[in-house]
């Protein structure tokens, strides 16, 4: 049971580093909706349009890597198996 504990957190580290990076490696705030430049088509004025999107931060992977902790931590009080013949 202390290896499963051990094993589960190191796979949410892994799991919670390779997304972050993957969807951007944002080092602020996790955001929700991202701004974008657009280029009016008539006018030729910039502007920004809000497009719904999920971006983690730094907030993102430290839950991740708490709940990581959290877990192995968890494994130093969980009694090893008694071996029985």
């Amino acid at each position: 049971m202390k290896r499963t504990f051990r094993i589960i957190a190191a796979v949410l580290v892994i799991g919670a580093i390779a997304f972050w990076v993957a969807a951007g490696a944002n080092r602020g705030w996790t955001k929700t909706r991202v701004p974008k430049k657009v280029v009016d088509e008539v006018t030729g004025l910039e502007g920004i349009q809000w497009q719904d999107k999920f971006v983690p931060g730094v907030d993102f992977l430290g839950a991740a890597l708490l709940g990581a902790g959290f877990l192995a931590g968890v494994s130093f009080f969980v009694p090893a198996k008694s071996k029985q013949p």
